[in-house]
């Protein structure tokens, strides 16, 4: 689980080397995700079936969102002025989802939830990567602000109960072959249920969710609900 994380970088006082870095980190990454929507839209409009988008966007998915990694050691060096734990948090968790369900588990793969996650997280991320690109160059176009500010309301949730579904679509599988787990006895003395962890990755939601949805509602009143600039939160 996600929210679109916060970047405070910005152009005064930049390095021109890491300007240029960050601004091409996120050209690619505009451009990355937009080919995983071009994917998506594609298969579903041509075979009208949700079942195979992943194998037509895993390719990009896989290498796109792990690159997003990237962005912790952004915070960690300096480079942009986010909250390390906080970005650590919200990358690792889609790079879990990507990974350690989708990838990991074949029987999750064509269930709805991977559909609805990855549409959420595609559009967020064109819209999230557009903004920091032009917020790097000059000033954010009012529309981009105002998608970015906007679309959450209804991408967080849909993304959300895709990520819940596509975990519990795992979970069968999981549990009969034992994936990641550990049993005892052991030379370490350590057991590991990664249908445990899954569980309780799941439980997490509960808690978490609301307080994210609730703090994006507030930046939404105050960006957008103020006197509309463009500018970073």
């Amino acid at each position: 689980m996600a929210a679109p994380s916060v970047n405070k970088s910005t152009q005064k006082g930049q390095d021109p080397s890491v300007l240029a870095y960050l601004i091409a980190y996120n050209v690619a990454q505009v451009m990355g995700w937009s080919a995983i929507m071009l994917a998506l839209v594609s298969h579903v409009a041509m075979e009208r079936d949700f079942k195979g988008v992943y194998e037509k966007v895993a390719p990009l998915l896989n290498i796109f969102q792990t690159a997003a990694v990237l962005e912790i050691v952004h915070c960690a060096v300096g480079i942009v002025r986010s909250n390390v734990m906080l970005t650590a948090f919200q990358v690792f968790s889609r790079v879990f989802l990507t990974w350690g369900i989708v990838y990991s588990v074949p029987e999750s793969q064509d269930v709805l939830g991977v559909t609805m996650f990855v549409f959420a997280w595609t559009l967020t991320e064109m819209i999230r990567y557009s903004f920091y690109m032009f917020s790097l160059i000059g000033e954010v176009p009012f529309v981009i602000q105002w998608c970015r500010y906007t679309f959450f309301i209804v991408l967080y949730p849909i993304g959300v109960t895709g990520e819940l579904l596509s975990v519990w679509a795992s979970l069968p599988y999981v549990q009969e072959t034992g994936l990641y787990s550990l049993p005892m006895p052991n030379k370490l003395n350590f057991a590991f249920r990664y249908d445990y962890y899954l569980k309780f990755f799941m439980l997490m939601y509960i808690p978490v969710f609301p307080q994210l949805y609730m703090h994006m509602l507030a930046q939404r009143q105050k960006v957008i609900g103020g006197a509309g600039k463009s500018k970073a939160d």
